[in-house]
């Protein structure tokens, strides 16, 4: 939805769609639905405050923008005063160079005075240096705690803030990797999962039930899988796995390990320590090999995933095994 109408995956935005559509507040679902089609990030931000508004200060962008403009300013004018400064010094020694050649005699007084005036306008010249050197360096601190804090709002716009592991947004921008090159359409992977029934569960435990069971389902993934590969949470119960390096068969055992650890997983709801019942997952794998770009190799593992479901849920669906599939021609990823 928030694709379709152009919104950036920003942690705050996720939050408001999904509390929106999983109902948590009549009054937010209404205002999401006001929404034109081609929403500005000033309207949503409106809508976040409102109803988020720990989470939706002011943004770290645009005070990373003030920042940045102050001390690039602080940094020019120090740099314009250095320069009078010097210049000064040059017309000083200009000045006594030229006078030094219109006499033909010079007294022991006058050259005193002359060394004395050279001297002091070299040494004001040199500690003026010394301190915007200082004070550039200063500046350079404060810019590269800037710098660290935009790099923290990358990450954090890249993670989903219920799971704490990579969103919707970072999915997107890593299986378009995968087709940058012929290494990563023959030897990648992408593994789509989903949560069985989990809208009776929200109704019969409430939407913190719900929660709880997504974040212990994240949590699952991300230490059941090899360090470095991809696990995001791409929407409100579903998630995406990204395997570099393995067989279709490899791939296949890494689902049937996190959905096994997921059905055999006791999930309570509460501080009481109530029972949510079963928990289970549906998967589907399509190899990058069987699809001619990001968008068909989603659409696929999502056939498989979908494929799962209606067999029974809690199975892993492999797209190469679906009937009527057809056959890809491996001739065409040639090593580079």
């Amino acid at each position: 939805m928030m694709r379709q109408l152009g919104i950036m995956g920003l942690p705050r935005n996720y939050e408001i769609f999904y509390e929106a559509l999983a109902g948590t507040s009549p009054e937010l679902s209404l205002s999401v639905i006001a929404l034109s089609n081609r929403p500005t990030q000033d309207e949503l931000d409106r809508i976040g405050q409102k109803f988020f508004a720990h989470n939706h200060t002011r943004s770290i962008v645009e005070q990373a923008r003030d920042v940045l403009a102050r001390e690039l300013e602080d940094v020019a004018a120090m740099l314009r005063s250095e320069r009078t400064h010097i210049e000064k010094y040059g017309r000083i020694l200009d000045e006594t160079s030229s006078g030094l050649k219109e006499r033909n005699v010079l007294s022991r007084e006058l050259l005193e005075k002359i060394v004395g005036a050279i001297s002091t306008a070299t040494a004001s010249t040199l500690d003026h240096g010394r301190r915007v050197a200082t004070a550039l360096n200063d500046k350079t601190n404060e810019l590269e705690t800037v710098k660290s804090k935009l790099e923290e709002y990358k990450r954090l716009a890249d993670t989903d803030p219920l799971t704490h592991i990579w969103n919707r947004r970072a999915f997107d921008t890593e299986i378009a990797r995968i087709y940058n090159s012929n290494r990563g359409i023959l030897f990648n992977a992408l593994i789509l999962a989903d949560i069985d029934s989990f809208k009776n569960i929200n109704d019969r435990f409430g939407h913190p039930a719900g929660d709880k069971i997504i974040k212990s389902v994240a949590s699952i993934f991300h230490s059941s899988v090899p360090a470095g590969m991809f696990v995001a949470r791409t929407g409100g119960e579903e998630f995406a796995l990204i395997v570099d390096g393995a067989t279709e068969d490899a791939t296949f055992e890494i689902a049937e390990r996190i959905r096994t650890l997921v059905e055999q997983t006791c999930f309570t709801c509460d501080k009481a320590g109530t029972d949510c019942g079963p928990v289970t997952i549906s998967m589907g794998i399509c190899m990058a090999s069987e699809a001619s770009g990001p968008e068909e190799l989603y659409a696929k593992a999502d056939r498989a995933l979908y494929r799962s479901k209606v067999e029974g849920r809690n199975r892993v669906t492999r797209h190469s095994s679906m009937p009527g599939r057809p056959g890809k021609n491996w001739m065409l990823y040639k090593t580079e």
